[in-house]
């Protein structure tokens, strides 16, 4: 999953792709690179962030699906008013990082519109999540709460098939608990439905390497971190160097089948 930030103030990338030709062209970009699904995101989801209007969400992402059009892509929000509008320009999955807690229209959107949706787990909000994040047991407890927001998809009417789910890498978590719920990621796949991991230039990287005061990742890292990963069972990385992480992931594969041919 290739990601484009239509955001001014995304902790990677933002304001890189603000003008929609940008984002369009970085899009088109991702997914020649190898990229299955583009997510296209117009409200930055980083530690501390302010939420944007829905109003101005749409602007930024409206323009960015239109040109991507003939692209398998993906919505990254939390409002059901710019999850219609996007799954009817063409969005094929509805990346929700509140898990259906932040809009109570979303359910009803992703139902009617028989769309994939991705469940992620954040302890708190954008604003405040890494404010002393606390588990008792991070993995437990993230199970648990995906295993409760998938039940509460499949009563709102969303099919289980057209499900995943995040872990959350980063959303309320310390690098100690992110790195946790990579370690034993098969807790999570254990769940049976796919996991989508997004740990890509994430400062929890940066940290590792023994920058404490890191607020992103290198590429090299992320690479590292996605391959750990898919070992581990994740279905889809999200990644910002789709390239990199493509060729890697393909590596990984062949040396887990033991051929170089599929």
């Amino acid at each position: 999953m290739g990601v484009v930030n239509v955001t001014p103030d995304s902790f990677s990338d933002g304001g890189r792709f603000r003008s929609s030709a940008a984002a369009v062209e970085h899009g088109q970009r991702l997914a020649a690179e190898g990229a299955v699904l583009v997510d296209v995101g117009g409200e930055s989801t980083r530690p501390g962030a302010a939420p944007v209007s829905a109003d101005e969400e749409l602007a930024r992402v409206e323009p960015v699906l239109e040109g991507l059009a003939g692209i398998p892509v993906s919505i990254d929000t939390s409002k059901s008013v710019v999850a219609r509008r996007a799954l009817e320009v063409g969005a094929e999955l509805v990346n929700d990082v509140t898990a259906l807690r932040g809009d109570s229209e979303m359910a009803a959107v992703v139902a009617e519109s028989d769309a994939y949706l991705c469940l992620m787990h954040m302890q708190g909000e954008p604003r405040t999540m890494q404010a002393a994040p606390h588990y008792d047991d991070v993995v437990s407890e993230v199970l648990a709460f995906l295993e409760e927001r998938l039940a509460f998809a499949v009563e709102s009417g969303i099919r289980e098939e057209r499900t995943c789910v995040d872990p959350g890498i980063g959303f309320g978590k310390t690098p100690d608990q992110n790195l946790e719920l990579i370690r034993r990621l098969g807790e999570l796949v254990a769940l049976g439905r796919p996991v989508l991991v997004g740990i890509s230039r994430k400062s929890t990287l940066g940290k590792a390497l023994g920058d404490p005061s890191a607020t992103s990742g290198s590429v090299s890292a992320s690479v590292g971190a996605a391959v750990a990963a898919y070992e581990r069972g994740a279905w889809m990385l999200r990644a910002h160097d789709v390239r990199e992480t493509v060729d890697a992931l393909t590596v990984a594969a062949a040396v887990e089948r033991g051929t170089v041919s599929a």
